[in-house]
């Protein structure tokens, strides 16, 4: 039989080696995002925000650029260099490329020390154990010590600093690049969460599709991307308008045409917006009846790079009949959200730890 001082002795030795362990490495957190990855150094803050993008040249398949150089290229590399998003709807749909993507970040915030770090990753709520697997082992041979699997939902919500401990029920929708999340905490736990493969990729598909079929007109992501963020919108904003340069599928020619922000938000945007909005309403039509009541007090909150859609927090108020609150800094919820964790791990016991990340 184990002695309490033999306990306490062993406890005591453990904390010291996981002490040394955080002094000669980084605690990491990673928003490993289908459309971007930030990553979160413990005492820093968030270090790095670049697109999940790798370039590689086709024939050697090594890589040539990563983030933010990667995307510049994107529609634009010569026949032998290819760009690739290696996530594809919040999980790894390329191994290699995600685990080159993976180290490269680790190795640009993880210079100049001796131990490998401890990772922590945001990842969807719906992804399966194989999915899981695969992050896991994407970050191992990355070059992390040790990896722990952060729900984005309860990701989002630490890092926007809901109260999640109370007893009191919290809503969060977190729009990200390849799916939103829906999720009802309270206690520390999940009450309630569901995960579609809808959002930001979707909305741009959607407006490079209503081009293509309203005007003939081929545009690729990045523009699509810009007219979504310049004049889209889920509800009528004050209407906006822009050129867009593209090329004509007829005759193969470069063409501008001049769209509005009424025709994108109806014609393009109008069913991605919808299916979002739907997910919510089931939410709260599954959830207990005691935390129904909280939400009337305590609304909805929005986070993800989805919330920054104009109008919508008024659609879904309107849908809902309740309040809709976007996030402070929606974009950076998730990561923020790992970065507290890893602050808690020390005081947190095995149990509590359990609870929070996604076996």
């Amino acid at each position: 039989m184990v002695s309490s001082d033999a306990k306490h002795s062993h406890t005591g030795i453990t904390q010291m080696i996981g002490n040394l362990f955080g002094f000669l490495s980084n605690d990491i957190g990673i928003d490993l995002g289908t459309a971007n990855t930030l990553v979160f150094v413990r005492d820093r803050g968030i270090v790095l925000r670049e697109p999940s993008v790798v370039a590689r040249y086709k024939t050697s398949k090594k890589v040539c650029a990563v983030g933010a150089d990667a995307k510049r290229m994107l529609g634009r590399t010569p026949g032998t260099i290819e760009a690739l998003r290696p996530m594809k709807d919040g999980v790894i749909a390329d191994f290699e490329i995600s685990e080159a993507m993976l180290r490269y970040f680790i190795e640009k915030v993880d210079k100049r020390k001796l131990v490998p770090p401890r990772v922590v990753i945001a990842v969807p709520s719906g992804i399966t154990a194989v999915e899981k697997r695969a992050v896991k082992d994407s970050a191992i041979r990355a070059g992390a010590r040790e990896v722990l699997l952060l729900g984005e939902p309860m990701a989002a919500s630490i890092g926007a600093g809901l109260p999640i401990e109370k007893e009191e029920a919290n809503m969060i929708v977190d729009i990200g690049g390849g799916t939103t999340e829906v999720a009802i905490i309270s206690i520390s736990g999940v009450s309630y969460q569901r995960s579609i493969r809808v959002g930001g990729d979707e909305l741009d598909e959607a407006i490079i599709a209503y081009m293509k079929r309203a005007y003939g007109l081929l545009i690729g992501e990045r523009t699509s991307e810009e007219i979504k963020f310049k004049i889209g919108s889920a509800a009528p904003f004050g209407e906006l308008s822009m050129d867009v340069r593209g090329r004509d599928a007829t005759a193969g020619l470069p063409k501008t045409i001049h769209i509005t922000s009424q025709e994108i938000r109806e014609e393009a945007l109008k069913e991605v917006v919808s299916q979002i909005v739907e997910l919510v309403k089931n939410a709260l039509d599954r959830c207990q009846p005691e935390h129904s009541a909280d939400l009337i007090d305590r609304g909805i909150v929005l986070a993800g790079g989805g919330a920054l859609i104009r109008g919508l927090d008024q659609v879904i108020s309107d849908a809902t009949g309740l309040p809709v609150i976007q996030a402070d800094d929606p974009l950076c919820c998730v990561a923020n959200g790992t970065g507290k964790f890893l602050n808690l791990l020390g005081t947190l016991s095995r149990e509590q730890v359990d609870r929070l990340v996604t076996q």
